[in-house]
C-alpha cells in the first residue's frame, strides 16, 4: 500500500496530500506517515514547495475531521441510543463523552491529533460529545499543524534517505495504535464491571 500511495503523491502532487490528508481525518486508515514524508521529500527535490506541503494537508486534515465530526455530531447519538446496548453504550455514555468534550474538548482534540491512530478516529466522538464546531475546527488544525510539519521536514531532510523514515515511525504507529485498544478495551471492560 505504500508504493501505491507514494505513486499517487507523486504523480498528483498537492492535490494528493490534500485528498489522502482528508481521507485520513475522515476515519480512513491512511498513513499519514508515508504520504506526508512522501510529500516532503518531493519538496527536497524541488517538486514542492515545503510549506504548501504542509499547509495543504493540515487543511486535508481538517476536511476530514468535519466531515467525520458532522456524521458523529448528526447520525452518532440516534444510531448509539438505538444499537449502542450491543456494544455496551447507553444515553449515560452519550452525556459523559457530552461533559468531557464540553470541558476538555480543546485539550482532547489537540493531543489527539498529535498521536498515530488516535488522530483519525477523534473527529466522531467530538461530533457525538456536541463539541461546539469552531473550537473543534481551531484545536483540529492547531493539532494537525505540527504533525504535518514535523513528517514533511522529516522527508525532507532525509532527503534520499527518506524511506527510513516509515522504519523509524512503525514502531510509533504500532504504540499508538496499541494505546488506542487499551483504551478501548478499558472502557469496555469498565462498562462490564459496572453493570455487574
Amino acid at each position: 500500500m505504500s508504493d501505491a500511495l507514494i505513486a499517487f503523491v507523486e504523480h498528483y502532487g498537492l492535490l494528493a496530500v490534500f485528498v489522502l490528508s482528508a481521507l485520513e481525518s475522515a476515519c480512513i486508515p491512511i498513513p499519514s506517515e508515508v504520504v506526508i514524508p512522501a510529500a516532503g521529500f518531493m519538496a527536497f527535490q524541488g517538486a514542492l514547495s515545503l510549506w504548501s506541503v504542509v499547509a495543504v494537508a493540515t487543511l486535508g486534515n481538517v476536511a476530514g475531521s468535519w466531515l467525520a465530526y458532522a456524521i458523529g455530531r448528526r447520525g452518532g447519538r440516534p444510531l448509539i441510543l438505538r444499537y449502542g446496548r450491543y456494544v455496551w453504550l447507553n444515553q449515560r455514555h452519550l452525556d459523559m463523552a457530552e461533559n468531557w468534550f464540553a470541558r476538555r474538548g480543546q485539550i482532547t482534540v489537540f493531543v489527539a491529533r498529535l498521536l498515530p491512530a488516535f488522530r483519525t478516529f477523534i473527529s466522531v466522538p467530538a461530533g457525538i460529545g456536541q463539541m461546539p464546531l469552531g473550537r473543534f475546527l481551531i484545536y483540529s488544525l492547531l493539532g494537525s499543524l505540527p504533525w504535518n510539519l514535523g513528517l514533511a521536514v522529516a522527508g525532507y531532510e532525509l532527503g534520499a534517505h527518506w524511506t527510513e523514515l516509515d522504519t523509524y515511525l512503525k514502531p510509533v504507529s504500532y504504540v499508538g495504535a496499541l494505546l488506542f485498544v487499551a483504551a478501548v478495551l478499558w472502557f469496555w471492560l469498565s462498562q462490564r464491571r459496572a453493570r455487574n
